[in-house]
């Protein structure tokens, strides 16, 4: 089984953080971000990932090593610009050649990623997205009115559900064939293109613990919920 890690973002919004440590090497626990998500796709089986790398690819390149302290084959590919969340995989079109995962490198989850790759599988779809339900509340108390202008009810600071992407996903190769060689192409242009072309789309919904870790705030969350989340996971 391969999977592909996008390690090569900017980090802008974690500043002062990643001017010195990109944000995949960022520490939780005793490990990096990174590394947690090697050792969860390890467990699912996967025996090489190939990382997608930018912003300080030697520095994750010399942290991580070729894979062996963990156990797997890891292979970096350095885009010589930023190309976007799928416009990296187009590098590595002559090595994709069977069905693999893809995965945003600042996620922290405890995914069965096993179970993703079978849902994958048995479906006919060539790209299976993950998604995770988040709660957030609304600011703001929710007014309902009746056909006479009357306010009949007031839900006060209710909570959204929203069913987003979690940055995690099964492709087949055939799903190569959308992506252009060397321009920036992101996961939003793929999915509007097969929508368009109504070429199917499985959803596999995540109901294990799911973080990005896109700014500060989310960082912080990560460190302070690490050890209630993985105490039960070995670091190597």
């Amino acid at each position: 089984m391969k999977a592909v890690i996008l390690a090569g973002g900017l980090g802008t919004r974690l500043r002062p953080f990643t001017e010195v440590i990109p944000k995949p090497l960022l520490p939780v626990g005793e490990q990096s971000l990174m590394e947690v998500q090697i050792q969860n796709l390890k467990r699912a089986g996967v025996q090489t990932i190939y990382v997608a790398t930018n912003y300080k690819s030697d520095f994750v390149e010399s942290f991580l090593g070729d894979g062996s302290k963990y156990g797997l084959d890891l292979i970096f590919s350095c885009e010589p610009e930023p190309l976007g969340t799928c416009g990296p995989l187009s590098l590595l079109r002559e090595h994709l050649d069977e069905p693999f995962l893809l995965m945003n490198g600042d996620i922290l989850t405890k995914l069965n990623f096993k179970s993703l790759y079978d849902t994958g599988m048995a479906s006919e779809s060539n790209l299976t997205v993950g998604t995770k339900v988040i709660v957030t509340p609304f600011r703001f108390g929710n007014v309902q009115i009746d056909e006479n202008d009357h306010i009949v009810a007031l839900e006060e600071k209710p909570e959204l559900a929203l069913e987003i992407l979690a940055g995690i996903y099964f492709m087949r190769p055939a799903i190569l064939d959308r992506i252009p060689d060397g321009e920036y192409y992101g996961m939003d242009s793929l999915i509007t293109g097969m929508l368009s072309d109504k070429e199917p789309i499985s959803r596999f919904l995540i109901k294990d613990y799911w973080l990005d870790i896109g700014q500060v705030e989310d960082y912080s969350q990560a460190r302070e919920e690490f050890d209630e989340h993985f105490k039960d996971q070995p670091a190597s």
